[in-house]
């Protein structure tokens, strides 16, 4: 006889769809009392989708009206968590963003500043509600640091800061807080450890160990605890509490089993990509270069330019200077006396920990931070604020930078062959005819990325890993004089990540653009990164130049 009694999440001979089509065929799986279960995939693989249906943001379906035994009938779909789940993810992160952002009424505020939703009022809200601008605090949200979810994410000295103010790592942090405190019954971490710091990393492998650990001993629906499904795009640091693997590729099931039988798997797909991993590579870094050889037709034959202006348009060794800056506000200070200078052919990493001062860095350098006007900031010769245009300095710059990839989010619907199109243009999006040249190049470029024949989808139907592909395609493909780059391969899978940094790594050795990389991840570091900022928060001095 089948039983039933012990399935916490139960799918049998189901399909998975949005309001327009199916997404997944055919899936059957059951989560019981005693697991901790790992979902993983590829990028498009139909990992997020499953994660997504669990969380009823999609629906999950009934193939047909089957799977009775002759003793009880056993479930087609059920779940003890009904919509009592929280998901954590890259793309909770971006849309926290866009939502501060669009509720941003600086421009109608004393001093024109608006900070927007404090860390401590966004964790509060499932337990108030939503906060209106200018009523008085709570009591609940004056007291929230009494709560064991705000030690447990390590965010108490965050609490008081605007979320448009923090780093990467800290939403993420804020966002699990707010989730614990929520009193959802299960929380889906979805790619949790893109973007911290070596001790953000440790404070949630101990949470992941800390809630799983409870759940498992307690054994039970009624617990105070929430039951966890952690989602990954690959297969790393993965907590030891994780006993079940359920593995997607290509929109379906590949793998339903227990960890240590994955593992074995997994051992030997990379035994067999050891073998062709030095041809592939040089293989692929042969398609790059002479596909940098064609695209320079575009960028030297550009209409829009005559040649004298292409002559004084030139690169000089010095390409950006920063002077004695100083970035913050309020009581925060966030950048402290830096004084730094970029050379051509220097590829320099930028580290440390969350919330030191990293992206406020390179958007200084962008532009996205406005003041870069009141400090001492030269780009290629020229200091920053005396009538050069943002256009001017985005011809020479490539970015892929979670801003960007926020801002390309909110245009969606723009198909894949104008997003990379679009970095010839220096556009969020494409407002007029594209050449042929241009698509021309813009179709080998994707083929390298592997989108071949996926032109004209649409950028806001792709996965968060494969719109990260994308854009670090849009800011290769002009062969800019510097690529900046801030944490670019969050979201991606294994066969993705390894393809990014061998694009990387051969743009560097190209001789033309130069690279500014920020990245947590020791084994992204670059061969070709010799110089380091490391930024060190609190500290006098508060960062160190360091040569390799």
């Amino acid at each position: 006889m089948q039983t039933i009694h012990n399935h916490l999440i139960t799918i049998n001979n189901c399909h998975i769809e949005n309001e327009k089509r199916t997404l997944i065929n055919d899936i059957s799986w059951t989560m019981r009392s005693g697991e901790a279960w790992l979902v993983i995939g590829p990028n498009g693989s139909g990992k997020s989708t499953f994660l997504s249906a669990l969380a009823e943001k999609l629906s999950v379906v009934p193939n047909e009206v089957s799977g009775k035994t002759a003793q009880e009938p056993l479930p087609l779909y059920s779940s003890v968590f009904g919509d009592s789940v929280e998901i954590v993810s890259l793309e909770r992160a971006a849309a926290l963003i866009q939502e501060e952002r669009d509720n941003d009424e600086s421009e109608y505020t004393e001093g024109g500043v608006d900070i927007g939703r404090t860390g401590r009022i966004f964790i509060a809200e499932p337990l108030t509600g939503p906060y209106k601008k200018g009523k008085p605090l709570p009591e609940t949200v004056k007291r929230i640091e009494a709560y064991p979810a705000i030690k447990l994410c390590g965010v108490e000295k965050i609490l008081d800061r605007g979320i448009k103010y923090m780093s990467t790592g800290e939403i993420r942090r804020t966002l699990l807080a707010r989730a614990l405190i929520s009193g959802k019954k299960l929380l889906i971490l979805s790619d949790p450890f893109a973007g911290l710091d070596v001790d953000s990393r440790a404070i949630l492998l101990d949470f992941f160990s800390t809630i799983t650990g409870k759940q498992l001993t307690e054994n039970g629906t009624d617990s105070a605890y929430p039951h966890i499904i952690l989602g990954m795009e690959r297969y790393y640091e993965i907590p030891d509490a994780i006993t079940n693997v359920l593995e997607f590729r290509g929109n379906r099931i590949s793998f339903c089993g227990t960890r240590r039988e994955y593992e074995q798997i997994i051992s030997r797909r990379e035994a067999v990509s050891a073998k062709t991993r030095g041809s592939d590579r040089a293989a692929f870094a042969e398609r790059i270069t002479g596909l940098q050889k064609e695209t320079e037709i575009i960028i030297n034959n550009s209409p829009d330019e005559s040649a004298s202006e292409k002559e004084a348009d030139g690169v000089p060794e010095k390409l950006i200077e920063m002077h004695g800056v100083n970035v913050g506000w309020d009581d925060c200070k966030v950048l402290v006396d830096l004084t730094w200078t970029l050379h051509k052919g220097e590829h320099w990493l930028i580290r440390g920990p969350n919330g030191s001062g990293k992206t406020t860095f390179l958007e200084l350098i962008t532009g996205d931070n406005m003041q870069v006007y009141c400090n001492d900031v030269r780009m290629f010769g020229r200091k920053r604020g005396t009538g050069e245009t943002m256009w001017e300095i985005k011809a020479k710059l490539g970015i892929v930078s979670y801003r960007l990839h926020v801002e390309y989010r909110m245009v969606g619907g723009t198909n894949l062959r104008s997003v990379i199109i679009s970095g010839f243009r220096d556009s969020i999006g494409l407002y007029e005819q594209a050449t042929d040249i241009e698509t021309a190049a813009a179709d080998k470029w994707l083929a390298l990325g592997g989108f071949s024949g996926r032109e004209t989808e649409s950028f806001g139907d792709l996965s968060y890993g494969e719109q990260r592909a994308i854009l670090i395609l849009r800011a290769a493909v002009k062969c800019p004089p510097v690529l900046i780059l801030d944490e670019p391969c969050h979201g991606l899978d294994e066969s993705y990540r390894q393809k990014i940094l061998d694009l990387l790594e051969t743009v560097a050795a190209s001789g033309t653009t130069t690279l500014l990389h920020v990245t947590h991840e020791s084994d992204e570091v670059l061969p070709c990164e010799k110089h380091i900022l490391e930024l060190h928060p609190g500290k006098t001095p508060m960062y160190e130049i360091l040569t390799i």
